[in-house]
């Protein structure tokens, strides 16, 4: 073969392999856009910035829109005397994922597993991830009631870290099969195990000891606390593990 023959063979073969190539990456890129869809249709958007239809009051039929409000892309709490807002889903196994942030000596929480058919408010049922201004409310001086903490049984851990106030932390609570983490900007802070011993003897010595049904639910709504401050929440979705 002549030396232009043979020019000619080198090139076609050099673009033959970089259209393999482009080939193969166009492929792969479509197919993690289509894995990354298919995970996203797992997702339950609970409150969009728009829509709250997927929440309500605490043994209410309807959303309490007195007392939450929709300010810009998040949901706030109305200061003053309020109502908890409650998934109108329950869940056993999940991953919630928000962004939250409080007012100055601002206080909070999400409990899960809430049953409100059973004592008269969700913590008397459901744990609560804290929400906190740790620095301006008295519960800050406390690592159980401090922000992030398994509320008034676990502490976080040193990889704890909240954002000033009036910036939004990222929050996630995983649980699968009695396996639940706390995670905050994140950092995995909390991890405790459902049921187990050591959790019942912390509930024994605390002030859930009197509550026969407190964290005894198989399944349960997550519930959004309104303490009375001022509380934001945005980019709220869950989905089922």
């Amino acid at each position: 073969m002549s030396g232009a023959g043979l020019a000619i063979q080198s090139a076609t073969t050099t673009m033959n392999a970089s259209r393999f190539l482009a080939t193969l990456a166009v492929t792969a890129s479509l197919a993690l856009a289509a894995t990354a869809a298919a995970a996203d249709k797992d997702w339950i958007v609970l409150f969009d910035g728009k829509v709250t239809d997927k929440l309500r009051g605490f043994k209410q039929e309807g959303f309490p829109d007195k007392m939450w409000v929709v300010d810009g892309d998040a949901l706030k709490t109305v200061p003053g005397r309020g109502v908890d807002l409650i998934t109108k889903d329950k869940f056993k196994d999940f991953e919630l994922e928000l962004e939250w942030k409080v007012a100055p000596g601002g206080n909070s929480g999400v409990m899960y597993r809430v049953n409100e058919s059973v004592g008269g408010a969700s913590w008397h049922t459901g744990p609560e991830m804290q929400i906190l201004d740790d620095a301006g409310h008295g519960d800050g001086k406390n690592p159980k009631t401090s922000a992030g903490s398994l509320y008034a049984l676990i502490a976080p851990n040193d990889r704890k870290r909240t954002r000033p106030v009036g910036e939004f932390n990222s929050a996630k609570i995983v649980f699968k099969d009695n396996q639940v983490q706390h995670w905050l900007n994140g950092e995995k802070i909390v991890e405790f195990k459902w049921g187990s011993a050591d959790l019942q003897e912390l509930i024994a010595k605390s002030k859930f000891a009197g509550m026969p049904r407190f964290m005894k639910e198989e399944e349960g709504a997550i519930t959004f606390q309104h303490h009375g401050q001022e509380f934001w929440l945005r980019k709220v979705r869950v989905r089922r593990l």
